[in-house]
């Protein structure tokens, strides 16, 4: 979560995602809300061109992810097809993300 933090907090990001600090505020609350803690099982290190990207494919890996979302899907394209894992943009994140609340929100039988 500090690195979310740290990253979405930055004026370039906020100037894009026309988001002010309160707005990832709640941004991050809302993550915290849902999200799950993945113990790494197992280190591939080095995987990807940039070291830095190998933690997040193994959390992703481990938690059993069908998806990534990040800025920077060239670096994980070969691997994440090999871990049968779609590298996202944040579009298509939010995209995804909002067809899965819509399925949930539709009453049994519906939809």
């Amino acid at each position: 979560m500090m690195e979310y933090e740290a990253v979405l907090m930055r004026a370039e990001h906020r100037t894009v995602s026309l988001l002010s600090v309160d707005d990832v505020g709640v941004l991050l609350d809302a993550i915290a809300a849902v999200a799950e803690p993945i113990r790494l099982a197992y280190l591939w290190r080095p995987t990807l061109p940039d070291a830095e990207y190998d933690m997040v494919l193994e959390t992703a890996v481990n938690g059993g992810a069908d998806g990534l979302v990040t800025l920077n899907r060239r670096h994980f394209g070969a691997v994440t097809a090999r871990c049968d894992i779609a590298p996202l943009s944040p579009a298509q994140g939010v995209t995804r993300m909002e067809a899965f609340a819509n399925a949930r929100s539709q009453p049994c039988g519906e939809g």
